[in-house]
Order: structure tokens, then C-alpha cells, then sequence
């Protein structure tokens, strides 16, 4: 059988760049340690696992409250890259919304089967979440990409800009100067930043009733704080325009990406205490302050990669880098699935993996960790054969 690369019917070329040359090679190898440590914290063994494998409960950051931000800022970044080859290969802008609305829609719902599996109980189905998220911003973003341009067809980046800042400054008013109808004005009445008495959760209550919500009261990924994260992938396709069109060695290009990494952490930091870092409610602080992070983790791995040639050990990265929605869909199909595997009585699957592991590993916390990193491997092993044979899963 030919080894040439193949593709099938779905999803996953949202994620991935439009190219597979060794010149994104180290956006493919964020994307994939990012996909990693996604999956590790989405089953990182529950309450004794360690602080930075949990999201903050509120106000404040962890580094598993960088995950997500991630995936989306690559989601912006990839939408540069996929979108300009497509158009250098004669596509239309026309074809190219429709190819951007059917990947969202699909994106959509794989977000729904993994919301609902194994049940797939209309009256409890959470519509919001990680994949509908995604879908939304890819389909906004990636639309305005396509069509807003400058005469010469050439990408507008200062329009990118003041929606950006837009996104960002809205939410904040919207957050800060909006009463919420029955609590009153944040800051006055209530608590800025109320968990219940926000205007996020409000509108959320409004749309859908407690039992579709993640949190019953409210929801990470609720409507109005898509918003901010608009900005986020923005911001990453802010970034893929740079890395696509700067005439900047690849050495200065780190430097630059480290200098906006570190310019984003700080802007997030001194804009916390007016309005707090919260990922729950994806604050403007939070935009600024995670995509801080994501720049300075993409400096890094530019330097390493790209500059520097590192090559060893990002074969294990890109298997989940080049196939991310795939990964991520398996990892959140496969460990439901086997709960319901009893091995004995009141003990599922995963019980007795975490029951042999906690009796070699003492420590609660490592005991967790070992659980998340096993998890995490089988997934990277059912992913594997896909990398190996060089099929990358899209639409």
C-alpha cells in the first residue's frame, strides 16, 4: 500500500495548519502538548490531584487555565495559514465561507456528542461548551478573514485590531456598567464578578434552564463571554499574520513573540484588579493574561524548533498536534464509554486503574498524576496509528 498522506471525511483541519512544512512545524508542536496537558486536567483524578492540574475556582489562574486559551489562539493562528494556502491554490472566498461554515457546523455538533454521550438526553443537553466554543469563533474570526480585506485582497490587520480592542473593552463595560436585572449594579449593589449575580450567568438562565447548564447556575462557556473570546482568537490570528508575512529572521521573530508573551502577561496583570482574571467568565484580563502565556510558550518553542532545529521527541507531540480535534473527541468519548464497564460491584473501569495505581503510588497527588499521564498515553495510543499512517483527519 502507498505511504503517501491521505485524508477522510471530518473534522480536524480547523486545528491543523493548512501546511505540514517544517516552517509551522513548532505551531504543531505547541498545538500538541497543548492537546496533552488538555487531557490530562479534563481527567486529572479528581480533588486530590495537584492545584495546578484544576482550574481556579474563581478569580485568580493555574496553569490548567491556560489549555483552553491555547487551543483557541492556535484556532486563530491556523485560521491564517489554511485560509492563505486555500486562496493561493484558486479557491474562492466564496467556497472558502461555505467549506468555514460546514467545518463550525461540525464542529458544533461533535461538541453535542461529546456533551451528551452516552445518553443523548434532549431534556439535560448542554448546547454550550469546549467544541460549540470553538465553532463559533472559528466561523466569526475565520469569516471575517476571509471577506474583510484590503482593494488588493491582502489581509486588513488594523480592522483585526479595533475589534479586538473592541471585544475586550465591551465585555468590560458590559460586565462592569450593565445592571443585572434583579441584583442590581456590580460594584454597587453586588459583588463585580458575582459567581451568580453576573451578567453572564443572567443571560445564561435566560436562555436555558439549570439542567443545561454546566454549572447549573451559570456556564464557562456561556454566550455572552464568547465575546472576550473572540479576542483570543484574534489575538491568534493576529499572531499567524505575523508569522506568515514578517520578513524577520526566525530569531527575531521569537524575540518578538516573547516581547508580546510578556507585554500580554503584564497588561492582564495590571488590569486584574479592576476587573479580576477569571477563565470561568473569560475576562479581558484573562484574554490578555493567558494569551500572554501562549505568545511566550510559542517564543520557546519557535526558538527551539524553528531557529535552533530541535527535532528529537516532537514525533510523540505531533501525533496529537496534527490530528487535535480528533485527539480531543477520543478523549472525551473514551473514558465515559468505559465507566460503565464494571469490573465489580460499584467499581468501574477507571475505579480499579486508579485503585492499582494508588496502591504503588502513596501520595495522593502523584497517585492522580500517574492516573491523568496513564489516561492521557492511551489516548496518544489510539491516536498513533493515524500519525503512522500519515492520515491528518479534516473535512
Amino acid at each position: 500500500m502507498s505511504t503517501a498522506t491521505r485524508t477522510v471525511s471530518a473534522p480536524d483541519q480547523l486545528i491543523k495548519p493548512a501546511s505540514s512544512s517544517k516552517r509551522y512545524l513548532a505551531v504543531d508542536v505547541l498545538r500538541g502538548l497543548t492537546l496533552m496537558f488538555m487531557i490530562m486536567v479534563n481527567n486529572n483524578g479528581g480533588e486530590q490531584a495537584f492545584g495546578a492540574m484544576k482550574h481556579a475556582a474563581w478569580n485568580g489562574f493555574t496553569p490548567t487555565d491556560l489549555v483552553f486559551p491555547t487551543f483557541l489562539f492556535l484556532v486563530g493562528a491556523s485560521i491564517v495559514f489554511s485560509t492563505e494556502s486555500r486562496l493561493a491554490r484558486g479557491v474562492t472566498r466564496a467556497s472558502l465561507f461555505a467549506h468555514t461554515v460546514r467545518r463550525a457546523v461540525i464542529i458544533f455538533l461533535l461538541g453535542l456528542l461529546v456533551n451528551s454521550f452516552p445518553f443523548f438526553r434532549l431534556s439535560t443537553m448542554r448546547f454550550y461548551g469546549v467544541l460549540p466554543r470553538i465553532a463559533l469563533c472559528y466561523l466569526v474570526i475565520a469569516t471575517l478573514y476571509i471577506f474583510v480585506r484590503r482593494p488588493d485582497g491582502t489581509p486588513a490587520v488594523a480592522d483585526k485590531i479595533g475589534l479586538l480592542v473592541a471585544c475586550l473593552l465591551g465585555y468590560y463595560f458590559l460586565m462592569r456598567f450593565v445592571p443585572v436585572p434583579g441584583f442590581g449594579m456590580p460594584g454597587h449593589d453586588i459583588p463585580l464578578l458575582d459567581k451568580d449575580a453576573n451578567l453572564t450567568a443572567w443571560l445564561d438562565r435566560q436562555i436555558f434552564s439549570a439542567k443545561h447548564l454546566y454549572e447549573g447556575t451559570r456556564d464557562p462557556e456561556g454566550l455572552l463571554s464568547t465575546i472576550p473570546a473572540f479576542g483570543t482568537t484574534l489575538i491568534g490570528l493576529l499572531t499567524g499574520l505575523f508569522l506568515r508575512t514578517s520578513k524577520q529572521a526566525d530569531s527575531r521573530k521569537a524575540l518578538s513573540l516573547g516581547i508580546a508573551g510578556l507585554s500580554g502577561v503584564l497588561l492582564g496583570f495590571v488590569w486584574n484588579p479592576w476587573f479580576p482574571i477569571n477563565k470561568k467568565l473569560w475576562t479581558s484580563s484573562f484574554v490578555l493574561y493567558a494569551a500572554g502565556w501562549s505568545l511566550l510558550a510559542l517564543a520557546i518553542f519557535w526558538f527551539l524548533v524553528q531557529v535552533r532545529g530541535w527535532r528529537r521527541g516532537t514525533g510523540a507531540l505531533l501525533v496529537f498536534g496534527t490530528n487535535a480535534i480528533t485527539a480531543y473527541v477520543v478523549s472525551e468519548l473514551f473514558g465515559p464509554g468505559l465507566s460503565y464497564v464494571m469490573v465489580a460491584p460499584h467499581v468501574n473501569v477507571w475505579l480499579w486503574v486508579y485503585n492499582r495505581i494508588a496502591a504503588v503510588i502513596s501520595s495522593p497527588p502523584f497517585a492522580a498524576l500517574a492516573y491523568s499521564t496513564f489516561y492521557m498515553l492511551l489516548c496518544w495510543l489510539i491516536v498513533l496509528p493515524l500519525y503512522r499512517k500519515k492520515i491528518f483527519i479534516k473535512i
